[in-house]
């Protein structure tokens, strides 16, 4: 079975690709929906217990959270050591089910795949990219994103260009919806005639 890990910057179309390999059949884990999960369930008290005032009626408070570290390197850091390891676990249990399932192949979405290393767990790297300029537009039409916030998020994920050149395939996401699903489908054909 073929574990592809998809990335890409924020804005970039990550998820839209992500919904683009479910729809051709392949099982699809995203990174952003198990921290979601988490945060109704086994991570509460542990993020709760780090950074008292982020738990409201028992499941943790994203935008209190997201206040609590943004400018703080060393509060991200407790952060992640809390989550990723969790997140790792229940990534596994995912690839593992679904090897025994019988699958063929499995995405993995995790937005910071190369700044925590996920590339050791993977098997092929899928990059979503896009213009900078329509990567702004899209990241600010965001509900409570600010010029500052997308500025802060950018510092923290590797550049675009070099996660082009570290990618196995890219999908641009630049010419629109049908255009990406058609590199997506591409793609599969590819990783199908390779495994």
């Amino acid at each position: 079975m073929i574990v592809v890990g998809l990335t890409g910057s924020i804005g970039m179309g990550k998820s839209t690709a992500a919904r683009m390999f479910a729809e051709e059949g392949i099982p699809v884990i995203g990174a952003d929906d198990i921290v979601h999960a988490l945060y109704r369930d086994r991570a509460v008290p542990l993020v709760g217990a780090a950074f008292p005032g982020t738990v409201r009626n028992g499941v943790v408070d994203r935008a209190q959270l997201s206040a609590a570290v943004l400018d703080d390197p060393a509060a991200i850091g407790r952060l992640e050591a809390i989550v990723h390891p969790l997140v790792r676990e229940e990534e596994a249990a995912f690839i593992e089910r679904q090897r025994a399932a019988g699958a063929d192949m499995v995405v993995v979405d995790i937005p910071l795949l190369f700044e925590t290393g996920a590339q050791a767990r993977v098997d092929k790297i899928v990059v979503v990219s896009c213009d900078p300029n329509l990567q702004r537009q899209r990241v600010l039409a965001r509900p409570g994103m600010t010029p500052e916030k997308f500025e802060a998020i950018l510092a923290r994920q590797m550049p675009d260009s070099q996660k082009r050149r570290h990618a196995d395939f890219v999908v641009d996401t630049n010419a629109g919806f049908e255009e990406t699903a058609d590199q997506v489908r591409r793609i599969v054909a590819a990783l199908r005639r390779d495994d």
